[in-house]
């Protein structure tokens, strides 16, 4: 038998030209991104900074990170989410890298956690609105994919400069005790480790938590002792009012009394390590195997300058197991590719954004990146059949939008972009979103956007979110900009209006920035291009652990 007849009928085939001019621009684009992307990680990481670190080993405590570095089974990933949430606000009060709170997947004691850790380095661990919505964001992934969690616990509770933002909302900092009551109602269970300051409403987070563990020289209490002065006129001192030993031997609060981080640390893992297995879910996993091609030719092939074509079928070429993938519909509906393959072992459904043209005889050419009526049409049948057979959802994006005109609307486009839509909704199995590149209007939600409840979201650094694209945008914001102007008098000359257009143009193409979208935990994680395979599988292995999967109803679809 010759090497070509070996060759499995499902293997993509690839003719990409890493020498080519195009490939080595796109790639050297791709690199420039990552690496300012990786840059900006690493300050991030510092968190409050050098000062403020040696301010908590010198009240012999550890960093955040460090803890999670010291919980982590040794030789274990820790997959960071959230990252750069806050990332450019807050600026005021100096800013608040990462929220001030770490949270991530890791393994401990050979099970995976979702550990959610109060960085004291950056305003003593306070919430700051984004934060609140950070913690729910990591409880929502635990809840839903039935991750155990663990909250390493040092935070001074809000940050009064800003309580209105954080204090009341359904989505504010009650909410975190909610869903802790929820969690643990539904079996899903909750270590709370309390290593520094927990007073005022933050101390009921750990206290609603399974099992609770306290060290020397912290304090638990909803008011200190300054404000029990205020209140009730008694004077008392922190370990009086809330320590650990207290809190060991006379409230009775706390399960375990330890006398520092490590102590603490170890004895979390001893108390992971004893945690039984549950039903996992029924999605179908084989050992893994490495895609045929090379994942870092992926920069090479992909572009983001919206007039060049690519060929999506070579980034999922370089993504799933062998690169084995059996298209669905491949001659119909071609601006967006469907089909089964495996990553990281799993069994998936991937849909995804071809951005070449489609040229047929007879058929006006149809361009890459936009969802016509026979796309989508295909798209929510497959998604259908997803459903029927317990195959998770993967999405990649690199979207324009839905057709527009009257020949598409002829077509019926929405009514077939309504069915995409509704089938997305209300799909049972896990999605997963990751954005390569743009994911304008009504092509996001379709694409199962973060409206859509993706289990998972994940940008590359040349993701963009917008209404529209950047150059449509940019000249309707001028134009209004401009009337507006004119109507209150003012006649504007050639400089003033490029003035005008340089300035929107910088403002909406900082908004259209992965980072900015990351910032507001509209993107659970950056990723290289190159970790797109290994953040997938990070994710269907969480979302594995919850074994309950819906019954798939549709309700009334436009047909």
């Amino acid at each position: 038998m010759s090497a070509a007849d070996s060759t499995p009928s499902n293997r993509l085939a690839s003719s990409i030209d890493p020498a080519s001019a195009e490939f080595r621009q796109n790639a050297g684009e791709m690199a420039a991104l990552v690496r300012d992307i990786r840059r900006q990680e690493d300050l991030i990481t510092l968190g409050g900074g050098p000062d403020a670190i040696e301010r908590q080993h010198a009240k012999g405590r550890l960093t955040a990170r460090e803890r999670i570095r010291e919980l982590l089974d040794p030789g274990s990933h820790f997959f960071e989410l959230s990252l750069y949430a806050a990332h450019g606000m807050y600026e005021e009060w100096d800013g608040a890298p990462a929220a001030g709170v770490v949270t991530g997947l890791g393994d401990v004691a050979g099970r995976r956690f979702m550990i959610v850790a109060n960085d004291a380095t950056v305003k003593a661990g306070a919430f700051f609105p984004i934060t609140c919505k950070k913690v729910l964001r990591a409880q929502a992934i635990a809840l839903e994919n039935h991750v155990p969690t663990i909250y390493l616990v040092d935070s001074s509770g809000i940050f009064l400069p800003l309580q209105e933002d954080v204090f009341p909302d359904q989505d504010d900092f009650g909410r975190v005790y909610f869903n802790n009551s929820v969690m643990s109602a539904r079996g899903i269970p909750q270590i709370a480790a309390i290593m520094g300051n927990c007073v005022a409403g933050g101390a009921y987070l750990p206290v609603m938590c399974d099992t609770l563990l306290m060290t020397d020289g912290s304090g638990l209490s909803l008011a200190g002792p300054a404000l029990v002065k205020a209140a009730i006129g008694q004077e008392v001192t922190s370990e009086e009012l809330g320590g650990a030993s207290m809190h060991a031997s006379i409230s009775g609060t706390i399960d375990y009394h330890e006398p520092d981080d490590r102590s603490c640390i170890k004895r979390l893992r001893s108390l992971a390590s004893a945690m039984g297995a549950r039903p996992r879910a029924p999605f179908d996993r084989r050992a893994p195997e490495p895609p045929a091609y090379d994942a870092a030719e992926i920069g090479g092939i992909f572009s983001r300058h919206p007039t060049r074509e690519y060929d999506v079928r070579e980034i999922i070429a370089r993504i799933v197991d062998r690169s084995e993938f059996d298209e669905y519909k491949a001659e119909y509906g071609r601006t967006l590719v469907c089909g089964k393959a495996r990553i990281g072992g799993f069994a998936v459904g991937i849909v995804a954004n071809q951005r070449r043209h489609v040229r047929s005889p007879g058929k006006q050419m149809e361009f890459g990146g936009v969802i016509y009526a026979e796309s989508a049409d295909k798209a929510a049948r497959f998604i259908m059949d997803c459903n029927q057979a317990l195959v998770p959802l993967i999405f990649l994006h690199d979207v324009s939008g839905f057709m527009v005109g009257k020949e598409a609307e002829a077509s019926g486009i929405i009514r077939a972009g309504a069915k995409m839509v509704n089938v997305v909704s209300n799909s049972v199995v896990p999605k997963i979103t990751v954005i390569m590149g743009g994911s304008f209007g009504a092509g996001n939600y379709a694409m199962c956007g973060k409206a859509y409840s993706p289990r998972f979201i994940f940008a590359w650094p040349t993701a963009q979110y917008a209404v529209m694209n950047g150059a449509q945008a940019a000249k309707t914001l001028v134009e209004i900009k401009v009337r507006q102007l004119e109507r209150g008098g003012k006649t504007l000359g050639e400089a003033e209006r490029t003035a005008i257009t340089e300035s929107v143009t910088r403002t909406y193409a900082s908004q259209m920035d992965p980072r900015y979208a990351a910032a507001r935990l509209w993107v659970d994680k950056i990723i290289d291009p190159v970790e797109t395979r290994d953040a997938i599988t990070a994710a269907l292995e969480a979302a594995s652990l919850n074994p309950d999967v819906q019954p798939f109803r549709t309700g009334v679809l436009q047909v």
